[in-house]
């Protein structure tokens, strides 16, 4: 016999490789499987508000099916793979700049469309969006000067002139500190109408009356904002503040606020409830905002009681509050300011709201923390009655009513109604009491604390695709589909914001969650444009959205007003199936942005995918230089 080969494999070695071989093959052949039957699910599908989890055997990163895949993102190319019949304008195109006139357009809160509209309760301020013959197809320009803001925390204190090139509020606010122009920037000192010792100095009298840093209060809504300063300097108490004022004389308000760094929405209060759930907020505040709280039956503060957490205060500074100071300066008889006063109190009081303190120039209120004597008092306030077979939350595009929207129900007068929350910041992963009550259906314990882990690992993925997030350059951060808040929730340690917006008319309400997590957002419909400036997001998350409104209207305008709120060189994150990021690709490679698709976080045969969108930097001047 022949001397063997040394390096010949030994018989009982090629038993151990093929049986080894034949285990990988099945393996291998499971992932397919579950490949295929995911693809097929994902074509087959009742949209979902939330990606779902898919868990598959052996194809897990560190397995040996998945050993060989690299721990970085990989770019796909499905192009030519994966085409799907999406609601969107026929073939891929080049969208062109609009006209430089449009660089400050808010396409539901045009002041030119909104002069058609009723001025009773100032409706025509309200939302009144384009028709689909209306809706533009061009990309809405950057000015001319235009600089990537500062960073935060600087950029509460200065902004580009060059990026909102307006110095109306400049002049008119000038007395009132809240704005000055400094060569080729505004600086913003804080000021306010009601605090010319500045926000922190006003803040600091807020926290002398009411428990402001004991993390009692997280949420805040300020209503008729300014430049948002008091909101500003509320987050390094760690509150933060919903504020909104609506597109008026007052140019450019909220504009400055988002370019500050600053949570803020174009809104007002008027004949339509307030895009947020019941009992969002710690603490509502009112400083100089010129609304008419006693008319129409108290019907803007049953809204704010509506809003307001259950303990909640309602702070007051401004008309009428200290008249008898002031009345001169207002321009007012004393008699017109009492009344004024002595009818908000009237309204408070029949709101079951207890009068806390008034001292100086501010008011303040709180709510009580159940309904268990407001409904006594009943019998001896009729007026307004307690609202029956109402959806509390239920707040896009619904008419204000002038009921008490009833707080749940109490087993005794100590108990807080919907239950009580955590502090801050125990408060952010505590499970929320709409959770642990069961009041939304199919959300459990055990599903948001998944969704937390989830999140943990998604954002730690999102490092590595959108490296500028170490890097401080984001701010202002929305997530349009925003489930339980899991991605804010994962942001917590770095020094940005973000718009939690739940879907209107979603299978699962979830906004009064976020909200009890001691979050921030909104609802809303994402066929038409959001309730902001231009230029003022730095980051987009958008999971699963286009699964959801593919069916409901065209997409490319959905991408379109994505591209009016991001900011240049800012980002978007899609996770979609590869069929719907496809279809997206082509249309953003129209629009100046550069994209690639990628794997999901947990390896390559996860039917969701990824794609990272950036918006290229340009402005009208340099495309007016092109041509």
């Amino acid at each position: 016999m022949g001397k063997e080969y040394s390096g010949s494999p030994k018989p009982h070695q090629l038993e151990s490789k093929r049986k080894r071989l034949t285990w990988i093959l099945a393996v291998s052949g499971l992932c397919i499987l579950s490949y295929l039957l995911g693809a097929w699910q994902s074509t087959n599908p009742t949209p979902s508000t939330q990606s779902e989890v898919y868990t598959r055997v052996g194809c897990e990163d560190g397995s040996p099916a998945a050993a060989g895949s690299s721990a970085l993102p990989t770019t796909l190319d499905f192009e030519s793979h994966h085409q799907l019949a999406v609601n969107s304008s026929e073939g891929s195109q080049q969208f062109p700049p609009c006209d430089l006139s449009y660089s400050e357009y808010t396409p539901c809160q045009d002041p030119n469309r909104s002069r058609k509209f009723d001025r009773n309760m100032l409706k025509y301020r309200e939302r009144h969006c384009p028709t689909n013959e209306e809706l533009l197809r061009c990309l809405i320009p950057a000015p001319p000067k235009y600089k990537t803001p500062f960073k935060w925390p600087h950029s509460r204190d200065y902004a580009w002139y060059g990026n909102i090139p307006t110095k109306e509020l400049s002049v008119e606010k000038a007395v009132q500190n809240w704005i000055q122009v400094e060569g080729d920037r505004f600086r913003f000192p804080g000021g306010g109408t009601m605090f010319p010792r500045g926000a922190d100095a006003y803040i600091d009298d807020i926290a002398e009356l009411i428990p402001l840093t004991s993390g009692n209060i997280r949420t805040a809504i300020d209503t008729g904002c300014g430049v948002a300063s008091w909101g500003a300097y509320l987050l390094k108490r760690d509150i933060i503040a919903m504020s909104f004022a609506p597109r008026d004389t007052h140019e450019a308000q909220v504009w400055f606020a988002l370019e500050r760094g600053v949570p803020a929405m174009i809104g007002i209060m008027a004949s339509k409830r307030l895009p947020y759930p019941a009992r969002a907020f710690d603490m509502a505040h009112c400083s100089r905002c010129l609304i008419p709280w006693h008319n129409y039956d108290g019907m803007y503060l049953t809204e704010v009681d509506r809003v307001l957490r259950p303990g909640g205060y309602w702070i007051l500074s401004g008309p009428p509050i200290r008249w008898k100071k002031y009345w001169r300066g207002w321009e007012r008889t004393q008699e017109d300011l009492k009344q004024e006063q002595d009818a908000i109190e009237d309204v408070a009081k029949r709101l079951c709201w207890k009068k806390v303190i008034e001292k100086d120039d501010l008011s303040v209120w709180q709510k009580p923390i159940n309904h268990i004597e407001c409904v006594q008092s009943r019998k001896i306030y009729h007026t307004p009655h307690i609202c029956k077979s109402d959806n509390a939350d239920a707040a896009w595009y619904k008419d204000m009513g002038n009921c008490i929207t009833p707080q749940p129900d109490v087993g005794n007068s100590g108990e807080v109604a919907g239950g009580a929350l955590e502090k801050w910041p125990e408060r952010a992963f505590a499970v929320p009491p709409r959770i642990s009550i069961g009041s939304i259906p199919g959300i459990t314990v055990e599903k948001f604390r998944e969704d937390n882990e989830l999140w943990k690992e998604r954002v730690a993925h999102y490092k590595h695709i959108a490296s500028a997030l170490l890097q401080g350059q984001y701010r202002n951060i929305m997530d349009m589909n925003a489930y339980l808040g899991g991605f804010a929730a994962a942001l917590l340690k770095y020094p940005v914001w973000v718009m939690n917006v739940v879907p209107a008319n979603s299978d699962h309400d979830t906004l009064g969650v976020i909200y009890e997590r001691g979050f921030i957002g909104t609802y809303h419909d994402w066929c038409e444009a959001f309730s902001t400036y231009p230029r003022t997001y730095d980051l987009i998350h958008a999971g699963g959205v286009f699964s959801i409104y593919q069916d409901r209207c065209d997409i490319t305008y959905i991408l379109l007003e994505m591209d009016r709120i991001l900011r240049p060189e800012g980002t978007v994150i899609f996770r979609d199936v590869v069929e719907v990021l496809v279809k997206i690709k082509s249309i953003t490679d129209g629009m100046r942005w550069k994209s690639q698709i990628m794997d999901h976080e947990s390896g390559p045969f996860n039917p969701e995918k990824i794609l990272v969108a950036v918006k290229s930097y340009w402005t009208s001047e340099a495309k007016q230089q092109q041509n």
